[in-house]
């Protein structure tokens, strides 16, 4: 290396000034978690799960698609069929909040203690083929930490995580309706409380942070939310998750015109975006109410493969689920948007590798974002590692999606 006319000195000064700098930005910017992320939520009732409810939906998918024609390739129906047959829930949420309502403790209690002890033996069936499809993921979303709901969900924590017996890999809550950062740092506060009363190791207990609220993208002071509020989490904050209907009823949007793809909701999910990334945090966009049943069918898978490809080119690869007919027509557009560039991304892989020569000469962040892109389309079934060649196994892949220059 030819040497310069600048001292060791300096070069030694510069490295010191911006050390605390560097240890910052080390800490709060960990980079894409390991793993696989799920391509949807689905959200239940508590009062309506069951042990086999995945199985359930998928047989009511498979059902639906047999009926009706849902416009994707020979190959994509193919795969989503088995997918439907295999896995047909990635990820499981059992809804205490919303979607349950205000049942009176009693009640909530009792049906808190039978969802905890019903996952936790369809959890001990995982691997077992003759237990049926099991989410990889699962979950349970809590009422807010708003004053009027704020006891009630960190009972029905406390009473599941008991009845559970020990939370299983993918397991995450869900706290809705931040109106204030301080609703964050208290929540992490409270798992790390449940950690020591039910004996898990530090860590264990992450939460996802719906923004539903426009006090969760805007603070009162006209400062962005979002950011603080990963910081206040304290390192327990897995995900961002939007939702669509109380976030655009809360800027008052009549019903007809709440969407996903309002320009209302890009708004919060860009700012959602820049907030999470490089922060180890995983967004998921909000759901369609627009259900395909009944004479709806046709026009309702239309839409949510609209609405799911629109997310999935705008780099939400998540989304929330809330009926059985809605998975055909996730899985098919999931599958279309990884296998309609699998080859154009691989190729450019290899180029940048080395192994051949190619058309488009990509930098480490578009090939760290490729591999990544392949990756997701193995992990949800969209691809077969068997299709990929030239050295690009999942081995290979990761190192890619891992490198960040």
């Amino acid at each position: 290396m030819t040497a310069g006319r600048l001292t060791e000195d300096v070069y030694a000064r510069i490295d010191a000034s911006l050390a605390a700098s560097d240890a910052r930005v080390a800490a709060a910017y960990p980079g894409e978690p390991a793993g696989r992320q799920p391509v949807h939520t689905v959200y239940v009732p508590a009062g309506r799960y069951h042990a086999g409810l995945a199985g359930q939906w998928g047989t009511r998918a498979l059902d639906v698609l047999t009926s009706h024609e849902l416009p994707a390739t020979d190959d994509v129906l193919a795969r989503v069929r088995t997918k439907l047959a295999s896995e047909p829930i990635e990820d499981l949420r059992i809804d205490f909040e919303d979607g349950y309502g205000n049942p009176g403790d009693d009640v909530e209690d009792a049906e808190v203690v039978r969802c905890g002890r019903e996952l936790a033996s369809e959890v001990a069936g995982r691997g077992d083929p003759d237990s049926g499809p099991v989410a990889p993921f699962c979950g349970i979303r809590f009422k807010s930490f708003e004053v009027g709901t704020r006891r009630r969900g960190m009972r029905t924590l406390d009473l599941f995580l008991e009845a559970l017996g020990g939370p299983p890999p993918g397991f995450v809550v869900t706290l809705p309706k931040v109106t204030d950062v301080d609703q964050v740092t208290a929540a992490a506060d409270v798992l790390s409380e449940l950690e020591k009363v039910h004996g898990l190791a530090v860590g264990t207990l992450r939460f996802e942070v719906q923004v539903e609220t426009t006090q969760s993208v805007l603070r009162a002071d006209g400062t962005v939310a979002l950011p603080a509020i990963v910081q206040a989490a304290n390192g327990r904050c897995s995900g961002l998750h939007f939702g669509t209907y109380d976030y655009s009823a809360s800027l008052g949007i009549a019903g007809a015109y709440q969407s996903m793809d309002h320009p209302a909701a890009d708004f919060a999910k860009q700012f959602m975006q820049v907030a999470a990334a490089g922060r180890g945090v995983r967004l998921s966009d909000g759901s369609t109410n627009r259900l395909p049943v009944g004479e709806a069918v046709a026009d309702g898978w239309a839409e949510h493969l609209r609405l799911v490809r629109r997310s999935l080119e705008r780099g939400f690869y998540q989304g929330w689920d809330l009926h059985p007919h809605q998975l055909p027509s996730r899985f098919a557009a999931t599958y279309a948007f990884f296998r309609e560039n699998l080859t154009s991304a691989a190729d450019r892989l290899r180029a940048y590798v080395g192994d051949v020569d190619g058309a488009v000469l990509d930098e480490p962040a578009t090939a760290q974002a490729l591999a990544t892109y392949v990756l997701r389309g193995l992990d949800c079934g969209a691809v077969d590692e068997t299709e990929l060649d030239g050295g690009l196994d999942r081995r290979a892949l990761s190192r890619l999606a891992a490198r960040a220059g």
